[in-house]
């Protein structure tokens, strides 16, 4: 979000204040804080009639830096908040007449007591830093107020941010911010942190993570489960800025040897990913979505699949196992699946993992709708007229509030219902489309659960798995996240088209999401909508099956190889054995992943660090 038009140019509508002195220093526990007024005070009489932004400095873990800046500090937002695992450093602290200084082991903070300035460093050398008019408060569309006796008196009628923009140096490279499919090198763009169902090839994304990496061995995360707007060298080019809505900013300054060594420090704060089962790391196969499909079309797709001696590991039944209008009451259609407990019985007998597509959103007219409506289960209206319905995907569907532990349990005793008759994972679709004008059970701001949703319900479904199938048997494939997301594995990429275009933004996106923090990752071998040309199947199928995860699914047309050309089926089978011959090295470094919270794909850029050829490598 811009609050400037230009460099020197103020953006009217921000009614912008500036930090422009370390008016005040002192040591706290387990840190510093400044305070900064928005002018120069140079006497007593300077002091009044001034707001101030007050910065806090804590060492949170080893070479992790948590910083908060606030103006109001009464302010009560009720976002919901990552959950962080801290592990808080010994710090000193010295302060003399020109800087005060914050040591925590190998990392320092240093603020300019003269002219404001405020570096970060580690190992003695300058990561980034805050100079003038990059740390500021919005009083955004303010309106007029009075001191007279009128009803605008003394009024704040304003939109609050705070905002803070961090130096970049001359060719540094921004990584990261999730699952994106714009350029690999972030510079020059504006990133929204506003989950959404957009497709693969636009700005918006599925998996929006508040998470950057740079070059220089640094990374930033903003601990905001809010909107965050990031404005990275666009609207001042020198500087990676970012923005949210209220009376304070809190952000994580990470440092590592090198990019992996961020991404470990960032997982060590978000949590480490689960170790997904090594049979996920086999082939999977879907129905596809709106195809015309019954218990004769899944048989004929898996004995398929034998005759031509390609090795299956999973069959996915996508949305259709219920019936239409019954989104998601968990129910299979006993109209096109008679013997479910038989048809899965027999799968399993052949080798097969079982996985099918739900979400949390439920449509009306289903017992399951009434049980949920009865009892307080579901998300509310805001105006308090009942519960919230909408007909984006199903008639009249709510959502499954998951703030609440009872609506929790519910939900996930009737996903165990699937369990115990032979399905072993689920497809967690959708988690993006969360409405705003909204109540939740714990009483979260609303705006800010429309990204933290996908948390909970993504954290509702692994802890069941885990719980039925025990550890390092849980999987999802799941579609949306925020940070710490990366803990329920797997991801996939969302809607691609059959073009070599939508292979190639494929690619940016997973390799982002990687360095967002995120271990695990696939895609829709084929492209999700329309029919790809065999050759772009082909070529797909090659790249599917060497990413960690590989699915052939798609939309309205199947993806079983032979209906593209024999070919096809001769480049499935070689890459599907192939991935198979390295499931040793793929889970060995799986396990590694899981240790770690470095990345099992990655980019050239995370290996090869000091290789400036590689810093915008994604082929």
């Amino acid at each position: 979000m811009k609050f400037t038009e230009g460099y020197w140019e103020k953006n009217e509508r921000a009614n912008a204040s500036y930090a422009m002195q370390a008016f005040t220093a002192e040591a706290i526990p387990g840190g510093m804080r400044i305070v900064s007024p928005f002018r120069q005070i140079t006497d007593r009489g300077g002091a009044l009639d001034v707001g101030t932004i007050t910065t806090e400095f804590i060492s949170v873990r080893k070479d992790i830096i948590s910083v908060r800046s606030y103006h109001y500090e009464g302010y009560v937002k009720g976002e919901p908040r990552y959950e962080l695992n801290e592990d808080p450093q010994e710090t000193e602290v010295e302060i003399t007449e020109d800087e005060a200084v914050m040591k925590a082991g190998r990392m320092t903070v240093r603020v300019d007591l003269k002219d404001f300035k405020i570096t970060y460093e580690a190992d003695g050398k300058v990561l980034t830093n805050i100079g003038f008019r990059n740390l500021g408060y919005m009083q955004y569309d303010r309106a007029t107020l009075t001191k007279f006796p009128e009803p605008n008196y003394m009024a704040a009628q304003y939109q609050p941010y705070m905002v803070t923009e961090l130096s970049l140096a001359p060719g540094e490279c921004v990584y990261g911010l999730g699952e994106r499919f714009t350029a690999f090198v972030k510079n020059g763009q504006v990133v929204d942190i506003w989950n959404e169902d957009g497709g693969t090839a636009s700005q918006i994304s599925y998996k929006n993570i508040p998470f950057y990496v740079t070059s220089k061995h640094y990374g930033v995360f903003v601990d905001h489960s809010d909107y965050v707007s990031f404005e990275v060298a666009s609207e001042k080019v020198e500087n990676v800025g970012f923005s949210v809505k209220g009376e304070e900013i809190r952000y994580h300054i990470i440092y590592g040897d090198d990019i992996k060594g961020v991404i470990e420090n960032y997982t060590d704060l978000t949590g480490k990913p689960a170790l997904p089962p090594a049979w996920s790391f086999g082939l999977w196969l879907s129905t596809s979505f709106t195809t015309n499909y019954d218990e004769e079309t899944t048989n004929s797709f898996i004995q398929g699949m034998a005759d031509r001696d390609i090795p299956l590991s999973v069959f996915h039944f996508d949305c259709f196992w219920m019936k239409e209008f019954h989104w998601c009451d968990f129910e299979w259609d006993s109209r096109i699946f008679p013997d479910v407990p038989g048809m899965l019985k027999r799968y399993k007998d052949k080798g097969l993992k079982i996985c099918v597509w739900i979400n949390p959103y439920i449509a009306q007219g289903t017992n399951f709708f009434k049980e949920g409506l009865k009892n307080g289960y579901l998300v509310q209206r805001a105006d308090g007229r009942g519960i919230k319905q909408i007909d984006n995907w199903q008639p009249g569907m709510g959502l499954v509030d998951f703030t609440n532990p009872d609506a929790v349990k519910w939900y996930q005793n009737k996903l165990k219902t699937l369990l115990d008759m032979g399905v072993d994972c689920f497809k967690t679709d959708f988690g993006e489309r969360i409405p705003v004008d909204v109540k939740y059970y714990d009483g979260s701001d609303p705006v800010s659960m429309h990204n933290y949703y996908t948390y909970l319900y993504n954290k509702a479904v692994f802890d069941l798995l885990k719980e039925v199938k025990g550890e390092g048997e849980a999987i999802l494939f799941a579609r949306s996240a925020t940070a710490g997301g990366q803990q329920f594995p797997v991801h996939w990429g969302g809607d691609c088209s059959a073009t070599y275009a939508s292979m190639a933004e494929s690619l940016r996106g997973g390799l982002s999401f990687t360095l967002s923090g995120f271990s695990f990752w696939s895609h829709d071998m084929g492209g999700f909508e329309m029919t790809a040309a065999p050759d772009v199947y082909k070529r797909w199928l090659q790249f599917g099956l060497l990413s960690t995860h590989s699915r052939l699914h798609g939309s309205k047309s199947y993806r079983v190889p032979w209906l593209f050309d024999e070919e096809a089926v001769d480049v499935c089978r070689k890459f599907t054995k192939l991935k198979l011959r390295l499931l040793p090295y793929l889970y060995s470094m799986a396990v590694k992943s899981h240790k770690t919270g470095i990345p099992s794909m990655r980019a050239m850029i995370m290996e090869f660090n000091d290789d400036p050829a590689t810093n915008a490598h994604v082929r």
